[in-house]
């Protein structure tokens, strides 16, 4: 599953929440503050839950959450490619450690979460009202979105061309959708370029997390 459609019609509020990176204490303190409702709100994360934080399976456990959503980030891609070849040293290098460290009920809820990963989605669509509101980790590889238009997927989750180029002044928009939302490359604060936001700001190198309200 490449794509996952939303409608907003379903949740009082919807919330995007930028790279988490075992940061929950900070999201759980940051939901506390806005008064996120799990009974009838959503939160949306722009992917990379795991890795270089403390508490990365706390993140993965908000997979089972019913009010959390999550597209695919290059942290779980290398997480996925280490389990099913085996090979973990890319992983490792990038903070994937944690795992190797734990043992028995940790281990196995771990190795549970990290499978799901599997079927999380690349691209959110979100219709809000008459807006379409589109997720992804680290870009949108194409001038026009489409639903379900083929994409090189590698680019999605690690690509840096597009905000490289807004940094250096080069104003872009794509067009077929009203926002676009990312993570993937750490800022100060958010980056927000004609339709264009880039929401990591850091949180796991001592910056504040980003919370956002798209509804």
């Amino acid at each position: 599953m490449h794509y996952q459609y939303l409608n907003g019609e379903n949740w009082q509020n919807i919330w995007i929440v930028g790279d988490l990176h075992g940061c929950r204490s900070q999201l759980d303190a940051l939901l506390l503050e806005k008064g996120f409702d799990k009974q009838n709100d959503l939160l949306i994360s722009v992917g990379d839950l795991i890795d270089r934080g403390p508490d990365s399976l706390g993140c993965l456990q908000l997979l089972e959450e019913p009010w959390f959503r999550c597209v695919r980030g290059n942290h779980e891609e290398m997480a996925l490619q280490a389990l099913q070849c085996h090979d973990s040293l890319l992983w490792t290098l990038n903070g994937g450690e944690w795992f190797y460290q734990l043992k028995g009920a940790q281990l196995i809820a771990a190795r549970h979460a990290l499978r799901q990963l599997k079927s999380l989605p690349l691209i959110l669509h979100l219709q809000l009202a008459e807006r379409i509101v589109v997720v992804a980790h680290a870009d949108y590889p194409a001038d026009r979105y489409a639903w379900e238009q083929p994409l090189d997927w590698h680019q999605v989750v690690w690509n840096r061309e597009r905000i490289a180029q807004l940094k250096a002044g080069d104003a872009a928009r794509i067009a077929g959708a009203d926002d676009f939302y990312f993570g993937h490359t750490p800022l100060q604060h958010p980056l927000e370029t004609g339709n264009l936001h880039y929401i990591d700001t850091g949180a796991v190198f001592g910056n504040s997390l980003t919370l956002l309200r798209l509804q």
